[in-house]
């Protein structure tokens, strides 16, 4: 099957498989990149199944490692891990073709690291929250929709951005044109906290988000987070019952816990259960995407003298689970609730 779009996918796992899976189903000229050789090998054999709620299929598309790509594009979906934006983009650059545009399907702020790899005039911003996961070589599961937001970082609404809009709601028919994507993506850094710290337990997203005895800490990690946000001069946007505006500076207590009640329902819809963040740390046993999502918020607060005790203590919980040195328990909510003010005064 040819004919569409011509798209390069640049990481086939949970959020480049799926998306990319779609728009080969829909008839888009994909071709899938991923560093994992059993991965590309698999779609080469057998295409590309999408497993979950939604229904079963697959797809078949050609599919290269990065070192056996050849060709250019004008269209590339980056959805690698944040940690590995800059490289990737290195390796993607001699397959941009002139005039053409990466966009960043990627937590973080990753636009501004491509910016400086590729120039800012060739990189769009892009927020996604649904629910996927890689399963096995060749294989996807999606397990819930969320937010799916394209943007330029300029705001500007221009021809390009309105294409890859229409390209993307081909995947999702909800997908948002954001005049504010860089919005969309701060809300997730404050959203994407929440779930770091579930992740240090075995506890679901849902289950973890309920506990009333946790809810203190994790609005104080979100206010945390917009306290930076607030401070760097974003308006960070709502999504998916995640509403920003309800940890920032001066909120009630009762507004945050109202936007937690809204996260617990949304993730009791989804079939994925833990976040990816779980995942790598207790499945694939791999690093996480702490550095280059909370490193963000750490870096931002240091530059203006906003104080970011539960972030920083957080990021390092994260690294000694990946080490080995600290089993997921409970117990590890514990060290984050000692960074709360006033416990410690």
């Amino acid at each position: 099957m040819t004919g569409g779009q011509r798209v390069l996918i640049w990481g086939a796992g949970a959020i480049g498989g799926t998306i990319g899976a779609y728009l080969r189903r829909a008839g888009h000229d994909v071709t899938f990149v991923d560093c994992a050789a059993d991965h590309v090998q698999a779609i080469r054999e057998r295409g590309l199944r999408i497993t979950g709620p939604f229904g079963d299929f697959s797809v078949a598309a050609p599919a290269c490692t990065p070192d056996t790509l050849s060709g250019t594009w004008d269209t590339a979906l980056l959805c690698t891990k944040a940690q590995d934006t800059e490289a990737a983009g290195r390796q993607l650059a001699p397959h941009l073709g002139e005039g053409g545009a990466v966009v960043s399907v990627q937590n973080g702020l990753n636009p501004l690291i491509l910016n400086g790899v590729l120039g800012e005039e060739r990189v769009l911003g892009s927020f996604v929250n649904f629910g996927a996961d890689y399963l096995e070589p060749g294989v996807v599961h999606y397990g819930g929709r969320g937010a799916v937001v394209i943007g330029e970082q300029s705001g500007a609404v221009t021809a390009r951005v309105q294409a890859l809009h229409a390209l993307l709601r081909t995947f999702d028919e909800d997908a948002i044109l954001s005049r504010n994507v860089m919005g969309y993506l701060w809300g997730k850094l404050a959203y994407g906290a929440l779930l770091f710290a579930t992740a240090v337990t075995n506890d679901s997203i849902a289950d973890a988000l309920a506990r009333p005895e946790d809810r203190p800490l994790y609005t104080e990690l979100g206010r945390e987070v917009l306290r930076v946000t607030a401070a760097h001069g974003v308006t960070p946007e709502a999504f998916n019952g995640f509403d920003p505006q309800a940890f920032r500076p001066g909120a009630s207590d009762a507004e945050a816990h109202a936007s937690l009640d809204d996260l617990v329902a949304f993730n009791r819809r989804s079939a994925k259960t833990h976040s990816g963040i779980w995942r790598d740390l207790a499945v694939r046993k791999r690093r996480t995407e702490v550095d280059a999502q909370l490193g963000w918020v750490v870096q931002f607060g240091a530059e203006h003298g906003v104080p970011t005790p539960i972030c920083t203590r957080l990021v390092d919980l994260i690294h000694e689970i990946e080490d080995g040195r600290r089993p997921l328990s409970r117990e590890n909510l514990d060290d984050l609730r000692a960074q709360l003010p006033g416990v410690n005064a």
